[in-house]
């Protein structure tokens, strides 16, 4: 398949024992403008990988009529059972600020475009049966797994209230969590209800990364996030797995990528040994 991004497959054991694996395409930060037509023709090639399950971690805008174009690249996925949160770029625009300012130490304070239609695009995912996970609980089957989904809104511009959808999973096979920007206490928060595995986005997978030994590290996850965590699987004993998407776009402001190629990622749900 010939993408402009790169295809990172992973496998997870968290399956419970003679569970039948579960495909899960992962996406995140599309940033989509509508003179996107190379990124937009990727989007749709996705379908080709087969997913069980698609999962998007939000940031799907980065212009006010980006919509129907978000929608037309999604189209054949969403056929398939898939859920999303938002991030920020979902709610405003993007702005012209200093590409470097991203590697500088989070400050709190936000740079804001104009509102976005938000409201158009949840009603556009929800309306082909995609399930709005911001701040929402609910229960998937796929291939008779049993599968509890929670998820928050964008905890970049704090609207995140994990105690919305917080508690102990129960009577479920696997239980997911879902948000966009990955901060230490969503995650925290997720690993005291004891789910099995987080997806994430927002990070860009450090954006900037410094060539390394062996590979290169993230000089930023724009969030508390550790940097070694920035993109890829990662997990902390006694935690959840957490797959963290570099995704696949840029601000239109910033289209700077160094080291950390826009990705997609398909992770295999397998039964553990």
């Amino acid at each position: 398949m010939s993408m402009g991004y790169r295809l990172r497959q992973e496998t997870i054991p968290v399956l419970p024992q003679g569970h039948r694996a579960i495909r899960v395409l992962h996406f995140s930060d599309l940033h989509l403008t509508p003179s996107c037509k190379k990124e937009i023709a990727d989007i749709k090639s996705f379908a080709q990988l087969s997913p069980d399950l698609v999962i998007s971690t939000g940031d799907f805008l980065a212009h006010p009529d980006a919509v129907p174009f978000v929608l037309d690249a999604l189209d054949p996925l969403l056929d398939l059972p898939g859920l999303f949160v938002f991030g920020s770029n979902d709610y405003y625009a993007p702005k012209f600020k200093n590409p470097f300012s991203y590697l500088k130490k989070d400050h709190g304070k936000r740079v804001l475009g104009p509102d976005l239609p938000t409201e158009e695009l949840r009603e556009g995912l929800v309306s082909r049966g995609w399930f709005d996970l911001n701040h929402k609980k609910g229960i998937a089957t796929i291939k008779n797994t049993v599968i509890e989904v929670r998820g928050t809104d964008d905890a970049h511009l704090e609207l995140d209230n994990y105690s919305l959808v917080g508690g102990k999973p129960v009577q479920s096979d696997l239980a997911i969590g879902v948000t966009h920007a990955p901060y230490q206490r969503v995650l925290d928060a997720m690993a005291q209800d004891d789910l099995d595995l987080i997806f994430a986005g927002h990070t860009h997978g450090g954006q900037v990364r410094f060539p390394w030994f062996g590979g290169s590290k993230a000089l930023t996850t724009n969030c508390d996030l550790p940097n070694w965590r920035a993109r890829g699987v990662s997990r902390v004993q006694g935690e959840p797995w957490l797959n963290v998407s570099a995704g696949m776009g840029t601000s239109p402001f910033a289209r700077i990528r160094i080291a950390s190629p826009p990705e997609v990622s398909l992770v295999i749900l397998e039964s553990a040994l």
